[in-house]
């Protein structure tokens, strides 16, 4: 089981996650204090939970299967690919976009800016970080330190220290850089036609268990039985069991940040991003984990060519079933950013609607991420201000939103303010990308592009 955690949490967290996919877990909780920790009746009652089908009265439909996840698809007209090439400005921009997103938000990146504290939303703790540092409208990265740090107790994260805005001299390593590179890597070796399997071998050669959280981690432990149920089952079944075994998270938001490389490979593609996005996805994920990182991937690969925000995210619904939770959650979502008073009223709503996931779930910080992208329009710092101080995952959520708007204006566009104190530099941790350029990294996103659209 993933390293940080017992059975028994992993089984409390198996619970929520079969509840949400529709499950009658009840009576569970109670058999769970009986076994009182006996691993055998522990692992009797996971096999159990995972046995459970969903209530005949469940009104969502979340296949995991690609075929069966276009069948679910909203009709909509065939995307126009682009006639012409696109600029490297785009691709830089959103190289650029994603760090200066990622940065401004991974001093954030801790439990009490997540899910609050002492009754205190995540979103209030933020703004208040800023506002009592006399940073509020936010402009530039954020103060290692604030008055709000001994007013609530709350601080920022040793491993985000090197990001804060006294500090910021480059792009430092983070799993949502890590996963752009790898995404780089795997394309440059593998093309499109790589597999699942392809994806779970990248990242035992490429990262090592201690950079990898939640499903991912899990997956990766999952991976090293590979030999053994590789010959028992096949391919299929085991990416099945590796995705799934003893894994809670398959439902979070790991997936979702791990797309960008993809999606810029397949710039104004969105059917194509959301194909290669599925691919690494079903390695860890299932459902609206695999729909999330659909779903960011497609807007990604949309923005490089479609300038309407929300045509921009109506590209990324189209790829992910119209009647499961999260394409239920996106549209809310939308409602709430359409009524928003003020990047305070939008943050508060959403917090409102979407704080009974777990602060690091898929659907509620892909929908802080469409909600801030349509709320801002053309403003790239109003969009990556708004994801971070929506609190949960912020650096997730910046960096995502970041690189959307940054395919859709271009590095030109992004104000300097944000994009100089990264000095075009990226360290990932990734060998053969630790330091490289940034705009290295574009114009190798921009090869790829190019390679694959003559295809």
């Amino acid at each position: 089981m993933a390293g940080w955690t017992t059975l028994e949490n992993l089984l409390k967290g198996e619970m929520i996650q079969r509840r949400e996919e529709g499950c009658d877990v009840e009576g569970f909780e109670q058999r769970l204090k009986e076994a009182e920790g006996d691993r055998d009746t522990l692992n009797s009652l996971y096999d159990e939970l995972m046995a459970l089908e969903p209530e005949g009265d469940f009104p969502f439909e979340e296949p995991d299967g690609l075929e069966e996840i276009r069948a679910c698809q909203p009709k909509r007209e065939p995307w126009k690919k682009p006639s012409g090439e696109i600029d490297y400005d785009l691709f830089y921009g959103a190289w650029l976009g994603r760090c200066c997103g990622c940065a401004l938000g991974k001093p954030l990146e801790t439990g009490v800016f997540m899910s609050g504290k002492d009754g205190i939303p995540g979103w209030k703790l933020a703004y208040e970080w800023f506002r009592q540092a006399g940073q509020y409208p936010v402009k530039t990265y954020t103060p290692i330190a604030s008055p709000a740090g001994q007013a609530y107790g709350i601080d920022t994260v040793d491993y985000g220290r090197k990001s804060t805005r006294e500090n910021i001299a480059y792009m430092e390593t983070d799993d949502d850089i890590r996963y752009t590179v790898l995404g780089l890597k795997l394309m440059e070796e593998k093309g499109t036609d790589f597999t699942t399997l392809d994806v779970g071998h990248f990242w035992l050669a490429n990262l090592p268990y201690e950079m990898l959280c939640t499903a991912e981690r899990q997956a990766y432990l999952n991976l090293c039985q590979e030999y053994d149920l590789l010959k028992e089952g096949g391919e299929e079944e085991f990416i099945k069991w590796v995705r799934s075994y003893r894994n809670p998270y398959r439902e979070w938001i790991g997936a979702q940040i791990r797309v960008d490389g993809y999606a810029y490979s397949a710039a104004g593609n969105p059917e194509l991003a959301a194909e290669l996005a599925f691919k690494d996805a079903s390695l860890s994920h299932v459902k609206n984990g695999i729909y999330g990182a659909m779903f960011c991937s497609a807007m990604i690969a949309a923005a490089f060519t479609q300038k309407d925000n929300r045509k921009i995210i109506e590209a990324g619904l189209a790829q992910i079933p119209a009647g499961s939770r999260l394409a239920a959650d996106i549209k809310k979502a939308v409602e709430i950013a359409e009524t928003a008073q003020s990047q305070l009223d939008l943050v508060e709503k959403i917090w409102n609607e979407f704080a009974h996931y777990n602060a690091v779930h898929t659907n509620n910080n892909a929908a802080l991420c469409a909600a801030a992208i349509l709320f801002a329009g053309d403003d790239f710092e109003t969009a990556i201000t708004t994801a971070v101080l929506g609190g949960w995952d912020t650096d997730c959520n910046g960096a995502t939103v970041g690189s959307v708007m940054g395919a859709k204006l271009g590095a030109e566009k992004i104000p300097e303010s944000w994009k100089a104190p990264l000095h075009d530099t990226l360290y990932s941790a990734v060998p053969g990308f630790h330091p490289i350029k940034i705009s290295e990294c574009a114009k190798r996103s921009q090869n790829l592009y190019k390679k694959i659209a003559m295809e």
